[in-house]
Order: C-alpha cells, then structure tokens, then sequence
C-alpha cells in the first residue's frame, strides 16, 4: 500500500485560502512549502535547504534527537496535568529557578508568551493594588487583548487604535544610535513621576521588534530605581533572548547587574514545544493566591520533559560559549560589511541576537526601509532566511538557532556583501 503524495503548493494554497483567518500573512515574502527541518536548516518541498537565521523558537535546532526523543519517552508513559503529583514538574522548576538570582524561586509554568506575559501583568496588579502599567514605545508583548494594549508595536502599527489607553504609559525606546547621549532612564522617570500610582514596567531585556536594540548599560539600573520609587514591580520579558542566546549570561537582564521582580520566559524553553513560565520571590507570589490559578497544559509531564532536555542540551553542547564565540565572529564580520557599505548605519546586539540598521544617509539616519526588504528578498532567493524589524522596519534581524556553524556565518556574510552591491 503506498501512501498519497504531499499536497502541491497550489492546493495548499488554495485550503489556507478557505480556512485560515486572512490576519496571518505569510512569512519571507512569498510562499515556502516547508516539509522538514534539521537542526539549523529548513528545507522546502523541492529539495531547497534554507539557512534559517531569524528562528530562535528552535533554540537548540529544529527536531534536535535530543529533545524529540524526551517527549516521546515522556508521551509514551504519562501526560497530565499540574493537579496531580509526578515526577519532573518539581525538578524543572528547580532546575529553572538554578538559573536566576537567588530571590525568583517561585514558578508558575504556562503554555505561551503572551500567557506567560499577561500572568505577569497580573501578578504585578494584585501585589500592588494598582493598574496602571509603563512599557517601551515599539514593544510588543503579546496577542491578548490585555498585551496589545500593552504593545506600542502593535496598537500604533496597522489595525491598531494609534494612541495607548489612559492606563498605559509609553516612554521611548532607549536607543543609542538614534538618541546619542540622551538620558532614556531620566525620561523615563519623569514619565512615571506623572503617572501615579504604577503596577509594573514591562520591558524586554533586550529590545527585539524595536529594532534589535540591546539597552544601554546604565539604564536597567536607574529605571529600575524610578519604578520601584513609585511603587511599583519591574518585569523582565526575557521570550526573545532568555536561555543562554546573549552568550555570556543565561538571562539578559543579568548583564546589567539588576534583579527583576519577576522575570518572563517563553519561546525557546521548549524548543518549538510549547512553553512559558514567570518567576518570582515567595513575597510576590503569595500575593497572588487568593485566586485560584491553573493552566490546563502548563508544566505538563511532556513539557516538563522537553524543557529538561533542552536545559541538557545548552549545558551539555556548550551552546552559551558557542553564541558568544559565533556571535563575536558575526559582528565582527558584520562590522566590516559596515565598512564597505554606506547604507549600513548600525550594527547591534550580543551573542546570537543581532541587528543590521540600513539608512539611506548616514548623517540624516533616513530609514532605508525599502532596501532592507529587497536584501531579505535577494538573501532568500540565495537560501538564507532573514527578515525586517523595527520601527521603520529597516532593521534586518539576526537570532538564528544557537547550533549554527561558523561556516553557515561565513557563507551569510560572503552572500550578504554579494546582495549588498548586486541588489541595491
């Protein structure tokens, strides 16, 4: 008996066409007909292996053995959920809370990052007994009604309302290739001085649809100082860049010597399974008790299993000390890109999380938004897949699985420089 051939483009086509809600578009500006993928690579129906450089929900690669063959070992025993007691849920915890400071020992395991943002949200309100929330111009949190609200991304970009609500503060986007020596933390503290009373600060520990932007060294710190002077907690969103992806610390926000209140973590935690979790001190979860809270999925035996093995994997294959080695390379490599290209105003980021700003003038820092959609375009017809981000969208995005080689960095630059004076 032999089995039907896989639906053609066209035909696939056609059903998302019938069935899938028009809201979602479709990634790399056309059409890719994916039928697997292996560790750094996608590969396509027609035989096309991709370099995936923008995937960093498959932090340890797509379909690693290694986390493949935990959660089917776990699936083939038990799969339940956190109302029962079994072996795994407490020891990833435990496993996890390892990784912070000391003080966020308290974990509540969920299924996604919005979930897992708007928990946090939460959290913050019934501990301190206000509403009102700060956050960065260009974030983006999440797809709940509660996060859209708090994503400037999302609410000033296409279908959005424009302006925040009355209890969303908005302060700019700490941005030192755009903002020079501009005191970000001092703004952001004569915004919360106006604001009264404040819930949290939700900020990503480093700025991803912003445009890639890491923060500057002195401002965690002082802004930090200026929320909890006005009473309220500060969150780290670290969905984007947590687990290891900064190289030289697990958590980014450890790079800046402060500690959150509470600390958010999704995407690559499961490694294309899905995941998320917040962490907290004992204080602030007690808070949070009078309420009943249970995720149906969250911190399941399947999960729990997954997430353990790619902790495992990060640990045992090096990968922190490989980001911060292949990261140098690549910015490196990046920043001699920068020399023979003007359009390159900016190169950013550490570790495996980079930024390539395209301007069309260096001086008046005009967004060359256009372009970078035709290099992303270009270096997707050469098999290596980037994409835009940013407020201008001129920011060309690197945060590839952490298992890429430094052959597969070579060979970006190399058709990157050919893209760059063949494209444009």
């Amino acid at each position: 008996m032999t089995s039907d051939p896989p639906p053609q483009l066209d035909e696939l086509l056609k059903q998302r066409e019938a069935h899938l809600g028009k809201a979602l578009s479709i990634a790399h500006g056309k059409p890719l007909h994916i039928t697997h993928g292996r560790m750094q690579y996608l590969f396509a129906a027609d035989g096309t292996r991709y370099l995936d450089l923008v995937n960093n929900v498959c932090h340890v690669g797509h379909s690693n053995p290694k986390v493949v063959e935990a959660g089917q070992r776990q699936m083939a025993l038990l799969n339940t959920n956190t109302r029962y007691v079994y072996d795994g849920l407490s020891e990833y915890l435990a496993r996890l809370a390892a990784t912070l400071p000391e003080e966020l020992s308290v974990g509540f395991l969920v299924n996604s990052g919005s979930e897992a943002n708007e928990l946090a949200v939460r959290i913050a309100r019934a501990h301190t007994g206000a509403h009102d929330m700060v956050v960065v111009e260009g974030a983006y949190h999440g797809h709940t009604g509660m996060l859209i609200d708090l994503s400037p991304y999302k609410f000033r970009g296409p279908g959005g309302k424009g302006e925040p609500e009355s209890w969303v503060h908005v302060v700019p986007i700490p941005d030192s290739y755009r903002g020079g020596e501009r005191d970000y933390a001092a703004e952001l503290g004569e915004i919360v001085a106006d604001a009264g009373p404040i819930a949290a600060f939700l900020v990503e520990s480093m700025l991803s649809c912003a445009g890639q932007i890491p923060l500057p060294p002195d401002y965690l710190p002082a802004a930090f100082e200026h929320v909890r002077a006005a009473g309220g907690l500060c969150i780290a969103d670290e969905v984007q860049v947590g687990f290891g992806r900064v190289g030289t610390h697990m958590w980014a926000f450890e790079e800046h010597g402060v500690v959150p209140d509470i600390v958010v973590m999704g995407k690559p935690m499961g490694n294309g399974h899905p995941m998320a979790a917040v962490f907290t001190t004992p204080e602030i979860a007690a808070s949070f008790e009078e309420m009943e809270f249970f995720s149906t999925f969250g911190g399941n035996p399947v999960s729990c299993a997954v997430g353990m093995a790619v902790l495992d994997t990060i640990e045992q294959d090096g990968l922190m000390q490989r980001a911060t080695e292949l990261g140098g390379h690549f910015k490196a490599g990046l920043r001699e890109l920068q020399e023979r290209h003007s359009i390159i105003g900016d190169v950013r980021g550490r570790g495996l999380f980079l930024g390539i700003e395209l301007v069309r003038d260096r001086e008046t820092q005009e967004p060359a938004t256009n372009e970078a959609a035709i290099i992303v375009d270009d270096m997707r017809d050469r098999n290596v897949l980037l994409s835009t981000d940013g407020p201008h969208h001129n920011v060309i995005k690197i945060k590839p699985p952490m298992v890429l080689s430094k052959e597969d960095i070579d060979m970006t630059l190399h058709l990157l420089n050919e893209s760059l004076n063949q494209s444009l």
